[in-house]
């Protein structure tokens, strides 16, 4: 027979030594080993050591410990020999190591099997599939891992107190599950489930008895009663958002450790596709609601887009309005006129302009054009709609049944064709009616509108004052007959003076000549100046948009290092070079192009290039090519270079500017990506200006409005944890995009010179903070272009003298490049800073030159191991980066220098650097930035 623990020793093997003995001989072998538990078994299985026979052989006992594990033999009914005993011993002692190491393999197998099914459990909660298909996959991988064929999995929302059914599945109970419903406590009373979630901690153990723990009488309880029940909860930010459970209803599958175990990894990764899943819901929400403000947005600017276009064709209405008045040569062609600008603004089909007679009394017809009425005669005044206009001094808009009533209440009086609807408007001059302006609608199809009224009534304002300068202006015409007798005699005397007059025209229009050429045209070169160019590049978009001319590009050439050459050997010489440049330029270009210089070392050349970009290229490096052969200038050989952008012709210029400035750009893509060498403007250019350009104006705004503020990132003790200090780190709190970091906006800070005022807001806010108390010191970054000013080490005193700071507390943080960059000037200011008491820390260690001599000549306190470094040591090439950390921390602490690690994000790294004797650390795992 064989006792509780995993067997020891096999049923052969006790078979085999029992077979060496006597027949009546029987044998018990008991253990207590730390990985096969306890146990025991005995041979033949009948036999049990306390029943001895009566006059059989007393029984010998033998006892040892192998490799940990206490091994029991006794023999009982014969006597054995020694040499049994030794065999014996042997035999148990492999059957011992035998089944430790089947326990391992199975161990082994146990274990492969259990973390091939996790990584499946992984998979799953980041695939791309449904809550329901992702939770019906994790339950069947849990089901080859233990017993789940019962299985349920709820969300909880601890803000209403419900629950919502993800996942049910259950062989016995006949709950059917609804995902899309919450339910409420109430609905299922005597929920172990919301016990769970309301307890936050994993329940085992038969449902009845769980119940009675968490203080239910199971007197409401629904559904089958559970032999063992285990829940484990989810926990998302220490609040409990929801639970998965397993039963089973049958005594001999029970739950463990291992299975509690194995359940809260799962509730982790079910946590995990729950928490992706509300931010994708989150997210469409936003894209919908986001998509709905757009929809109003594009609406209300479609409406901008058509008001603001029908006020333009109202203004050129009126503009053609008053150049018809100055330009229209009779009053008649006046008259059609008005009447083919006002059909562009309204329905005129049937139009026609009525003026008081000079008598006053009757109205005269001077234009008409109508669908029924050929010609309208004069007539005095009567009730017509016209006539009552002209009473009333205000205009008229008139429906038939508007026109039936004012005929009935005896107003006016119609005649002629009826008409549907009709629009009268006053002709006014100097408030006085003199005539009236009508359209009018024969189709019910046809109606207008109080919009309408308001047009005519504004194009009438402007209608009036032309009839009055048309009027003028034939009597004028009249006047000017009776001139032009008078005009052709003055005129013959007036001839001989010309005559005389002529050479000294002739004169003058030779200087101006010389001037304009000497206006457009560069006088150190000859070359053409940006004027001429810029003539020349409208004269090219004109012929371009038209269709009559090729495609050409604008090239814009910066000479590399020039401000050397003036700076070494002269501006005379520089000159000399710049003729000697142009030239060669001059020389490659063809009919139809044009070179250009702009001023210093810059050039523009207009070239003609059929064949598109390529040939544009093509011509950029021969230029390229050709600028490089030396030239000797003051006795020295040059070697000149240049950096080339290109802006092909593109229908979207409207100007010569653009182009020209497009080029220029991206000649400075081309310098920044080296000399010698072009670059072509495109949308990314354009588009990166266009942002740059932007985020200047919200940074200056941003100043004026102090939207910059100072997050604090602790600096802590590496030996023991302690918070010495905090470095300032630069935020800016954008309008509309929120909280930017220095990488959104620093390169054009430093570029336009607005990150000297920005960090002058924030080194004042520093030293306020710092005369509010506290302990342990701040450092703040310094910009190289700081120490160029000279002005610098007095303004920071003085903002510690006016805010009465320590100065003590306050810690300057300066790259490499601003001790390289004027080393005498920097070297004072630092002397200055030291003696009031504030220390200056190097930042970045390691990327820049990291010149050694440099630690000597300056009072650096502190290196500051830059942050790539400390990456490094978990990475690929960990070896070599741990040997230059501690060479750095070597070296500081030769010089007596302290080291600040930069960029601690893990406990290895931290573990590392505090092995090589590294002072302070600073970064993720230490301590986020933060505001005050």
């Amino acid at each position: 027979m064989e006792t509780p623990g995993k067997a020891v020793v096999t049923t052969g093997l006790l078979e085999a030594l029992c077979g060496l003995l006597p027949d009546r001989a029987c044998l018990w072998v008991d253990w207590d080993d730390p990985l096969l538990g306890q146990g025991s078994q005995c041979h033949p299985p009948q036999a049990m050591p306390s029943l001895r026979a009566a006059g059989a052989h007393p029984a010998q006992h033998a006892q040892w410990q192998h490799d940990g594990a206490r091994i029991g033999l006794r023999v009982e009914g014969a006597a054995v020999s020694a040499g049994w005993w030794l065999v014996a011993r042997e035999a148990l002692q492999l059957g011992l190591q035998q089944a430790r190491q089947a326990g391992q393999i199975h161990a082994l197998e146990d274990a492969k099997r259990l973390q091939q099914a996790l990584y499946e459990i992984a998979d799953l909660s980041g695939a791309e599939l449904e809550m329901a298909e992702m939770l019906r996959h994790v339950h069947r991988v849990l089901n080859t891992l233990m017993y789940a064929h019962n299985c349920f999995i709820v969300e909880y929302d601890d803000t209403r107190q419900t629950i919502r059914f993800l996942y049910f599945a259950d062989q016995i109970d006949d709950f059917i599950a609804d995902p899309s419903r919450a339910y409420a406590e109430s609905e299922l009373p005597g929920s172990l489930t919301f016990a769970l979630l309301q307890h936050g901690q994993p329940l085992s153990g038969p449902s009845r008895q769980l119940l009675a723990t968490v203080g239910q009488d199971g007197q409401h309880w629904r559904g089958p009663e559970s032999l063992d029940w285990l829940g484990v909860p989810m926990l998302r930010e220490g609040r409990v958002c929801g639970a998965i459970v397993v039963q089973s209803y049958d005594q001999h599958d029970r739950y463990g450790e291992a299975d509690r175990a194995l359940l809260g990894f799962v509730a982790q990764h079910v946590r995990t596709a729950m928490d992706r899943r509300q931010a994708q819901v989150q997210l469409e929400r936003q894209v919908e609601r986001r998509t709905l403000e757009l929809q109003r947005a594009n609406r209300s600017l479609q409406d901008e887009v058509f008001e603001r276009r029908r006020a333009e064709k109202l203004q050129a209405a009126l503009y053609g309005i008053a150049e018809l008045a100055m330009q229209a040569e009779s009053l008649s062609q006046f008259h059609a006129q008005v009447h083919g600008i006002v059909g562009t603004l309204l329905d005129a089909r049937n139009f026609y302009i009525a003026l008081v007679n000079e008598a006053g009394d009757g109205l005269e017809f001077v234009y008409s054009v109508d669908e029924y009425t050929v010609s309208r005669a004069p007539r005095p005044f009567s009730q017509g709609l016209t006539e009552h206009v002209v009473r009333e001094r205000r205009p008229l808009l008139a429906a038939r049944a508007d026109i039936d009533a004012m005929i009935e209440a005896g107003q006016v009086r119609e005649s002629g064709v009826r008409s549907q609807c009709w629009l009268g408007v006053p002709l006014l001059r100097d408030d006085e009616v003199v005539g009236v302006i009508v359209v009018q609608s024969y189709s019910p199809d046809v109606a207008f509108t109080a919009h309408d009224q308001r047009l005519l009534t504004f194009v009438a304002q402007n209608i009036g004052v032309g009839l009055a300068r048309q009027r003028d202006q034939e009597r004028l015409r009249r006047a000017h007959a009776g001139l032009e007798q008078r005009v052709e005699e003055r005129t013959r005397e007036l001839g001989e003076v010309n005559e005389k007059l002529l050479g000294q025209i002739a004169e003058r229009l030779r200087a101006e000549q010389r001037l304009t050429h000497q206006a457009m045209h560069d006088g150190l070169t000859g070359l053409p100046n940006r004027i001429h160019l810029l003539d020349r590049l409208e004269d090219a978009l004109l012929r371009a948009r038209k269709g009559e001319g090729g495609e050409f590009a604008v090239l814009f050439l910066d000479l590399d290092r020039f401000k050397l050459v003036n700076d070494s050997i002269g501006h005379a010489a520089g000159d000399q070079m710049l003729v000697e440049v142009a030239k060669r330029i001059v020389s490659m270009l063809g009919p139809g192009n044009v070179v250009a210089r702009l001023g210093g070392d810059e050039f523009a050349i207009l070239l003609q290039c059929p064949h598109g970009l390529a040939q544009a290229l093509e011509f950029s490096q021969r230029m390229l090519l050709a600028l490089q052969e030396s030239m000797w200038v003051a006795g020295r050989e040059l070697f000149p270079s240049g950096s080339l952008g290109i802006a092909l012709w593109n229908a979207r210029y409207q100007r010569g500017e653009e182009l020209l400035r497009d080029a220029d750009a991206a000649m400075y893509r081309a310098k920044a990506q080296g000399h010698d060498r072009c670059a072509i403007f495109d949308e990314d250019m354009r588009e990166q200006a266009m942002r740059s350009l932007d985020l200047e104006s919200d940074l200056r705004r941003a100043i004026i409005n102090q939207d910059f503020l100072p997050y604090y990132q602790p600096i802590v003790r590496l030996s023991d944890g302690v918070v010495v200090g905090h470095e300032a780190l630069l935020r800016w709190q954008h309008e509309t995009r929120g909280m930017l970091l220095p990488g959104a906006f620093l390169d054009l800070g430093e570029g336009s010179g607005l990150i000297e005022q920005v960090d002058w807001l924030i080194y004042e806010q520093v030293i306020a903070g710092l005369a509010r108390g506290g302990t342990g010191y701040v450092s703040v970054n310094v910009s190289p272009r700081h120490f160029r000013s000279a002005e610098f080490s007095n303004r920071l005193f003085g903002l510690i003298e006016a805010f009465d700071a320590d100065p003590h507390r306050l810690r300057l943080e300066i790259t490499e490049v601003a001790l390289l960059d004027e080393g005498p000037r920097t070297l004072r200011v630092l002397q200055a800073l030291r003696e009031r008491g504030i220390l200056v820390q190097l930042d970045d260690f390691g990327t820049g030159f990291s010149a050694l001599s440099y630690l000597h000549r300056f009072p650096i306190s502190t290196l500051k191991i830059d942050q790539s470094f400390i990456a490094g040591l978990n990475g690929p090439d960990a070896q070599s980066t741990l040997a230059l950390v501690e060479g750095v921390v070597s070296l500081a602490r030769t010089l007596g220098i302290t080291t600040i690690a930069e960029g601690i994000e893990t406990e290895s790294q931290r573990q590392i650097l505090l092995g090589l004797g590294c002072d302070f650390g600073q970064g993720y795992l230490l301590g986020r930035p933060a505001p005050r």
